[in-house]
């Protein structure tokens, strides 16, 4: 593919606009992707044709972190204060879910990612300091980061959804290198909390065929479940991964020695 082709097959750029809900569905896993950033007035997230379904978490399960200033989202008629990088996993069933900002000048910047779900599990709030912290890498190979676990299988419970986020420390710009697979999983990319003039590049495609695409911040990329995803940026960044497929097993992946790297 040339780079405009696999930026079009693999890069959402416009999401986060102001006052909407901006959604995309993948065929991959039949994963959704979106966002909401309430400002004015607050945003119910309906459901959308591509579902056939009465509302939108009808036949789904779906996960948000919110990247922005504080707000709220109500399930059902409960209201969840959601500060920066709180998280809310909205089970299988629930039938009214609205966005708000607590201040239209300072909005909140909801993530949504959403998966098909089979079962239902609560309706959860999470907060950072309750996440599963595993620090990784070190100063000296530039990748030294902490990856908290939001929903998964030791945490917050979901019935494939397995979602979190990644902050590099300052100084460091890699992440998942060596690189890996999970064959039996799919995953979402979204790059955030890096300057607007900041880029990451992402490396996708099979190990000895490698591509890379240039993200800005709040871009996600789509990464299927036979391609590596890494990445290395002109400074460091922040990451929500999200993932979902055959399993939820999170050390479940094939690794790649540096050196098969093409």
């Amino acid at each position: 593919m040339t780079t405009q082709e696999t930026r079009h097959h693999f890069l959402v750029e416009s999401l986060f606009g102001p006052d909407t809900i901006e959604m995309i569905y993948v065929d991959i896993d039949r994963v959704i992707a979106g966002s909401a950033v309430p400002m004015e007035q607050p945003l119910p997230l309906t459901s959308a044709g591509e579902l056939r379904a009465e509302y939108f978490c009808q036949r789904r399960e779906l996960g948000v972190l919110n990247i922005g200033q504080t707000g709220t989202v109500t399930v059902d008629g409960k209201r969840y204060e959601m500060a920066n990088r709180d998280g809310l996993y909205i089970g299988r069933g629930s039938q009214s879910i609205v966005f708000e900002s607590q201040d239209p000048k300072r909005p909140a910047q909801f993530y949504l990612v959403s998966y098909p779900a089979h079962a239902a599990y609560p309706t959860t709030h999470i907060v950072k300091a309750q996440a599963a912290a595993v620090p990784l890498g070190s100063i000296p190979q530039a990748n030294k980061r902490i990856i908290y676990k939001y929903i998964h299988p030791e945490g917050v419970k979901s019935c494939q959804l397995v979602m979190g986020f990644t902050e590099l420390a300052e100084g460091c710009v890699w992440n998942t290198m060596p690189p890996h697979t999970h064959e039996r999983r799919m995953e979402v990319y979204m790059y955030f909390d890096f300057p607007d003039t900041a880029r990451v590049f992402h490396l996708m495609g099979k190990p000895d065929q490698t591509r890379h695409i240039v993200v800005a911040p709040r871009q996600v990329v789509i990464s299927p479940s036979w391609s590596i995803h890494s990445g290395v940026g002109t400074q460091a960044y922040t990451f929500c991964w999200a993932m979902g497929g055959e399993n939820q097993t999170f050390d479940d992946m094939d690794g790649i020695s540096i050196a098969d790297i093409k």
